[in-house]
């Protein structure tokens, strides 16, 4: 015997049609919300490849010639002779070489100049972390801590930059420069030098310098 309080009152003809309207509207709704979903993924999408898209087409007109090294090389070895006599030794770990019209070689991983006397001996050296030598204009820019020393002087020059004119055979800065001998410590806003350093005028000198009397 069934119980009276569980039975279902049967539905009328008109509450089944609306049941049955009711079920066809409910697909038809997440049929719409489905499309609506998957027509903002697909803005999205497109909005991120015409974005991309633009991206590199501003990549591909990008002149990069300037920054592709024509040549590289390590521990490289250059010198520089005068009547079959080398005067000049230029050396380096790394060397990235560019041509075109104003051809030079980069030293991003430091370098070393060595200037020779007639017998072969090295007078002086410039030492830099960073060096562009520019090969028609024969001109050579070191940066940071840079270092010249004089070897019959015993002299050392410190600075942040320093250009070396093979052509006018000087080196010159317009930094802050620290000149180290036995005598003293000079300090001064700049210089102008012999590229062997042994001559040498400095821009706006202070320091100390032990005076040596002359015993009589």
């Amino acid at each position: 015997m069934l119980n009276a309080g569980l039975m279902r009152k049967p539905l009328s003809g008109l509450q089944r049609i609306n049941q049955y309207k009711a079920e066809l509207k409910r697909p038809l709704k997440e049929f719409k919300y489905y499309h609506l979903f998957q027509s903002i993924v697909m803005a999205c999408l497109l909005t991120v490849f015409f974005s991309c898209k633009n991206d590199l087409r501003e990549i591909a007109a990008m002149d990069f010639s300037d920054t592709i090294p024509d040549v590289s090389a390590k521990n490289i070895d250059f010198t520089f002779s005068d009547s079959a006599k080398v005067q000049v030794r230029l050396t380096g770990p790394v060397m990235h070489a560019y041509e075109g019209d104003d051809p030079y070689m980069v030293f991003p991983e430091g370098f070393m100049v060595q200037f020779y006397d007639s017998v072969f001996n090295v007078t002086s050296t410039i030492t830099g972390d960073y060096g562009i030598h520019y090969r028609e204009k024969r001109i050579m820019e070191a940066k940071r801590n840079v270092v010249v020393i004089n070897y019959k002087t015993g002299e050392r020059l410190d600075t942040e930059e320093l250009i070396w004119d093979q052509n006018k055979e000087l080196i010159f800065s317009h930094k802050f420069v620290k000149i180290t001998s036995e005598d003293g410590v000079i300090f001064g806003d700049g210089l102008e030098a012999e590229q062997d350093f042994s001559k040498r005028r400095i821009i706006n000198p202070s320091g100390e310098i032990e005076v040596k009397e002359e015993e009589e």
